[in-house]
């Protein structure tokens, strides 16, 4: 079997469950689930195990809802934590794809790709069509940040 970095999820059931005992490393993950499930409170559990290892994370709130308040009730350093608010989805992409290629970032966490609105629709006037925009906006970033 190949051995795979991984960085625990901050739960020791849910790094059992997922069979490498953890999140691969160097890899895109997304944690999809119902509104109010938990999926930023994990990415931020994930983020302080991350941050207790000496690693390196960031936060891209697309959301423009991170608390940090909550964030460091789950053991995040907030001082050292990377954090921005990009206004497009373009905008929040480039940003990962900045930190992957500079390499120096070891966990970047994108919340939420729901938030990701194309900068053409924010402009937009209400009853534009923007059909396939923000899934053609997706899959250019993720063939452009797989290739990283």
């Amino acid at each position: 079997s190949m051995d795979v970095e991984t960085i625990s999820t901050g739960s020791l059931s849910l790094d059992i469950a997922l069979g490498a005992g953890g999140l691969p490393m160097g890899r895109i993950v997304e944690i999809y689930g119902p509104e109010s499930s938990g999926k930023t409170t994990l990415t931020l559990q994930v983020i302080a195990a991350a941050q207790r290892e000496g690693k390196t994370c960031a936060f891209i709130d697309a959301e423009h809802a991170l608390d940090p308040i909550y964030a460091k009730k789950l053991g995040v350093d907030i001082d050292n934590l990377l954090c921005s608010q990009p206004d497009t989805g373009e905008q929040a992409l480039e940003i990962c794809d900045a930190l992957t290629r500079s390499g120096a970032v070891d966990v970047i966490i994108v919340d939420s790709v729901a938030a990701l609105t194309p900068k053409a629709e924010i402009e937009g006037e209400i009853g534009d069509s923007h059909m396939g925009l923000a899934a053609r906006m997706m899959s250019q970033a993720m063939r452009k940040l797989a290739g990283n």
